[in-house]
């Protein structure tokens, strides 16, 4: 598996590749110092050769150089990240994710299908990955539907899952929604993560965004 770069893992990178650098460009230093102090007057280190060395040093001042400047640019991509994602607050946003917290005994979540169905199953899952309930979904037509799961007399973290056949048993399209109003931007691993009701999730996820209604209400 190919591990992500985020904005934090690539400036330890290059802090770490800088360290490196600048150990060696001072070695570099050393050595070539000690070789002019200690040549053969008879015998002085060839021309093409010091230049060549030189041309070295310059390249690995150049790097230390570049490495500033990638960190200053993640930094600033980081500060711009989060102020441009803080532009999405008070707006109503439909993004694909299906985790979201229990509040007052109740979880909200919405699905989509594809098509209309004939059969489409609900799971509803614990942070352990536990079915915690499962039953048939409440409305199983073509569009986005809303669902409204009462049963989490236990606080935390929940994920809904969906199935969904047509009248030949083949499977359909379908997935899992979070709806709602934006009220919050945050910062993890330099990505912009969003607070969507009771769900927190990546700006990544984000697929509709429209001004906020004077009344945001769901049906289940």
């Amino acid at each position: 598996m190919v591990e992500a770069v985020t904005s934090n893992t690539a400036t330890s990178r290059i802090n770490a590749g800088s360290t490196m650098l600048a150990s060696n460009f001072e070695t570099f230093l050393s050595l070539l110092t000690a070789q002019l102090r200690n040549q053969d007057p008879l015998s002085p280190v060839d021309s093409n050769q010091f230049t060549a060395q030189l041309t070295q040093m310059a390249g690995v001042e150049q790097q230390l150089l570049t490495n500033e400047l990638l960190k200053s640019m993640l930094s600033a991509q980081g500060v711009g990240g989060l102020n441009e994602a803080a532009n999405y607050i008070g707006k109503d946003a439909t993004a694909v994710w299906s985790a979201t917290k229990v509040k007052d005994g109740e979880a909200t979540w919405s699905y989509e299908l594809g098509a209309n169905a004939t059969s489409a199953r609900l799971q509803i899952l614990n942070s352990a990955g536990a079915v915690v309930w499962e039953g048939d979904a409440p409305n199983k037509t073509t569009g986005v539907h809303d669902f409204t799961w009462d049963g989490g007399t236990e606080d935390g973290v929940y994920t809904l899952k969906i199935t969904a056949k047509d009248a030949a048993g083949k499977a359909l399209d379908a997935q899992v929604l979070t709806r709602g109003r934006i009220s919050g931007v945050e910062m993890y691993d330099g990505e912009a993560y969003l607070t969507v009701g009771n769900s927190i999730l990546p700006l990544s996820t984000v697929i509709a965004l429209e001004e906020a209604r004077t009344s945001n209400t769901a049906t289940s």
